[in-house]
């Protein structure tokens, strides 16, 4: 049985958060997910 081709049918982008403990990693990828969600463009 062959494999159906993933189609990405929307733009991506990976981010990559480097920095110390408690200097707001966690703060700023829940505000940026929290923004996409309010357009409706986060899944």
């Amino acid at each position: 049985m062959a494999k159906e081709a993933f189609v990405r049918s929307k733009p991506h982008v990976n981010i990559g958060t480097i920095g110390h403990i408690d200097h707001g990693k966690t703060t700023l990828t829940a505000a940026i997910l929290a923004t996409l969600a309010q357009k409706g463009k986060a899944t």
